[in-house]
């Protein structure tokens, strides 16, 4: 039962829910210009992202006096520093050739990429107890020029991140790995339409 359980989480996953446009209309683009987008991003089992904060930092600071501001700061900072570049080094390597590639700020590109993040879970690793971090986005790609002309826009769910061999015992890591695995499958998707 458990088995089944885990695959179906994989399977979905992996699966792009498309809700508006085709993926076909990617067929022939080359260059993404990636916008992060992290709006209303949601904690499970927290209110918002602050009460998240909030009771992490809580915890740190009863332990070791202006750790918790050092967590919130690298909370936002790994965005940046951690996700993003991440994400870019994941896709285009999948196209050793330079063919289709994706960054932040690529002016040449005429069709922008838009990682909306709608859920972080940051998972944990405690030794003996561990679960892989996740995440949830709405991937929108749309003309620069013409926003309005969606090419395709859907959702990935549980996207898991997790370090080798279990050797992530930093948050900022596991999410990073979550959005590794997220450029890996958006790349199958594209490759399959520019075959």
């Amino acid at each position: 039962m458990f088995v089944v359980l885990f695959s179906l989480t994989i399977v979905n996953a992996q699966k792009f829910n498309v809700e508006e446009g085709k993926l076909k209309n990617l067929k022939g683009i080359s260059e993404y210009n990636l916008v992060f987008d992290y709006t209303d991003v949601k904690i499970p089992k927290f209110k918002n992202e602050e009460a998240f904060l909030k009771e992490k930092m809580a915890k740190r600071e009863k332990k070791q006096k202006g750790s918790g501001e050092v967590f919130r700061k690298s909370w936002f900072e790994d965005r940046e520093n951690r996700y993003e570049p991440k994400f870019i080094a994941s896709f285009n390597k999948r196209f050793k050739k330079g063919n289709i590639k994706v960054d932040k700020n690529l002016n040449s590109a005429k069709y922008v990429m838009k990682i909306h993040t709608t859920k972080i879970y940051p998972g944990y690793n405690v030794g003996m107890w561990r679960h892989d971090a996740e995440i949830n986005t709405t991937v929108t790609i749309f003309e620069k020029n013409n926003p309005n002309n969606t090419l395709v826009s859907g959702t990935f769910k549980d996207v898991r991140g997790r370090g080798a061999m279990g050797n992530d015992y930093n948050s900022g890591y596991r999410i990073s790995e979550s959005y590794a695995k997220l450029a890996k499958i958006m790349a199958k998707y594209i490759k399959k339409q520019n075959r």
